[in-house]
């Protein structure tokens, strides 16, 4: 079993190792913007887009859209970047939904393959929507341990599909 010392430092040296724009994600989300909200809005700046009006598209899609916990929000969010991505790319309608729809593939497989599911249920283990549920996402401190971990693994593979 791994002390707390040990730990703290591999979590340390985790964020030590992360990249900027997962860096201004954690931020984000640590700040009170949800799962969706972080990974959209830390491609705002080097996408050029008005973050408060993205901060704003993405506010139902925490939690799993609106606490559902059906897609993880990280995910949504990746998929609006995408979006925007394709949309700034081609003109033609097709075209963009033709690459989005391809883009929205590859990281749903490649996060997958991390994580085991994008389904935010079965990511936290627990049920949001009830009392216990809750209870348990704060007892075991899942907003850091899973939540932070899918938001910076999200904001990894958007920039290793997209040229941002």
């Amino acid at each position: 079993m791994k002390s707390a010392m040990n730990q703290d430092l591999e979590q340390s040296l985790e964020q030590i190792k992360m990249k900027p724009t997962a860096e201004k994600a954690i931020t984000n989300f640590r700040s009170g913007l949800n799962c969706a909200q972080a990974v959209l809005t830390a491609f705002s700046e080097d996408m050029s887009f008005d973050g408060d009006f993205a901060i704003g598209v993405a506010c139902g899609f925490g939690g799993g859209m609106g606490r559902l916990q059906e897609t993880c929000g990280a995910a949504t969010g990746s998929f609006m970047v995408m979006g925007i991505h394709n949309c700034r790319k081609y003109t033609d309608n097709k075209e963009r939904k033709e690459e989005t729809y391809a883009m929205v593939q590859e990281f749903s497989k490649k996060f997958t393959a991390l994580h085991g599911t994008l389904n935010c249920r079965a990511l936290l283990n627990c049920d949001l929507k009830t009392e216990e549920g809750h209870q348990y996402w704060k007892d075991n401190n899942l907003s850091e341990v899973v939540c932070e971990k899918c938001i910076a693994d999200a904001v990894e593979i958007i920039e290793e599909i997209l040229p941002v």
